[in-house]
């Protein structure tokens, strides 16, 4: 359901209103108003008035749907479902190796909240609890948590993150083992009123489809789509595609495991796991012809092919089970004013969605080709 369309409870047409007063005046007065009268500049001034009212009354009407309310207005509406506080931005995780220069008799604490840093001091992340590095062992494992809430976390590769800002005793050095990920922002509006929608599944336990799939999108606002599928008997597998197409890492497939395993949200006879779907790869090669005489110049004409191809890579990545598609590539490319458009590749594919109870298929691009064929005459 779109939520750029708003309801119209009252008219708002300007000519129909001052239509309606000039006759109302007309009939009381029995004075024909005349176009350029002063009666007939009040009553223009008249029906401003009335149409800002209306306008006002329409906006009110529709921040009470929650389909169409906004901010403050959509959050107070979230009292009626299940889902009724804005999901608030999420720090990124990784998991940081801390290392001492040698085993020691006694464990060597690693305090809760110390903090490490990238090399640029861009992001700084913290543990959040008291660890221990064991008795004769030189390193443990922690997670550690960005102090900066939100995306701006997500994407630091292994290794990067290796300063240490809280110097522990017999420190030798620290680094992430896994990529940093799970980091949000605040749910926008229509990212809120889609968990308000999917939390009606949520008030079941029994394991129904919608219910796994909504506390799993409750981990992050940075989840697209998640497909969850029953291969066998007592077994949940659940697929997550992230909001750039790619799939979950291992720490936001571990946090999803661990919303969807809770007692409290699982029948006991289930047993839930997290996999990654199926990657099809696709390759984009097209030659686009240009009209001779056309309004557009050669280079706006590329530019916005450009723009189309990215935009149908990115619609085909954004969902589960989404068919490789080129009918969708030439419907965005002729609304760019080209002529025509010869799209060698991709072919139509047939993906699964997990509709089966197999692994669904996420399409991926593979290299873009893009030629200008040049001019043709109509």
């Amino acid at each position: 359901m779109s939520r750029n369309i708003e309801y119209q409870f009252v008219p708002t047409d300007t000519e129909t209103i001052v239509s309606l007063l000039v006759s109302m005046y007309e009939k009381f007065t029995g004075v024909t108003v005349q176009p350029a009268s002063p009666e007939m500049l009040f009553i223009r001034w008249v029906g401003n008035v009335v149409i800002q009212e209306r306008v006002m009354n329409n906006y009110t009407g529709n921040q009470n749907i929650p389909s169409r309310a906004e901010g403050a207005n959509l959050d107070a509406l979230g009292e009626l479902f299940l889902e009724s506080t804005r999901p608030a931005a999420q720090a990124a995780t990784c998991k940081m190796r801390f290392s001492i220069s040698e085993a020691q008799e006694s464990a060597v604490l690693i305090p809760s909240g110390t903090r490490v840093t990238d090399t640029s001091g861009a992001t700084i992340w913290e543990t959040f609890e008291d660890a221990y590095v064991p008795i004769g062992d030189t390193s443990i494992e922690l997670e550690v948590r960005c102090q900066t809430p939100g995306a701006a976390g997500n994407g630091y590769a292994v290794g990067q993150i290796n300063t240490l800002v809280d110097i522990y005793d017999y420190y030798s050095g620290c680094t992430n083992i896994t990529e940093s990920e799970g980091g949000a922002d605040e749910a926008t509006d229509d990212e809120y009123y889609e968990l308000m929608r999917a939390s009606m599944d949520g008030y079941s336990t029994a394991g129904a489809r919608g219910g796994y799939i909504y506390w799993a999108k409750q981990v992050s606002t940075l989840i697209a789509d998640v497909v969850a599928n029953s291969p066998t008997p007592g077994v949940v597998k659940l697929y997550v595609l992230m909001d750039d197409g790619t799939l979950a890492g291992e720490e936001l497939k571990g946090k999803v495991l661990a919303a969807c395993s809770a007692e409290d949200r699982r029948p006991l006879t289930d047993q839930v796991f997290v996999e990654d779907a199926e990657i099809v790869s696709y390759d984009v090669n097209l030659t686009y012809y240009i009209q001779n005489g056309g309004a557009k110049s050669a280079a706006e004409i590329a530019a916005d092919v450009k723009a189309a191809v990215d935009e149908y890579v990115a619609w085909e990545s954004a969902k589960l089970g989404r068919d490789i598609n080129p009918s969708h590539l030439i419907w965005l490319l002729m609304q760019t004013g080209i002529k025509r458009v010869e799209v060698t590749s991709p072919e139509f594919t047939s993906l699964r969605d997990g509709s089966d109870l197999s692994a669904p298929q996420v399409a991926k691009v593979g290299q873009i080709t893009i030629t200008n064929g040049g001019y043709e005459d109509e």
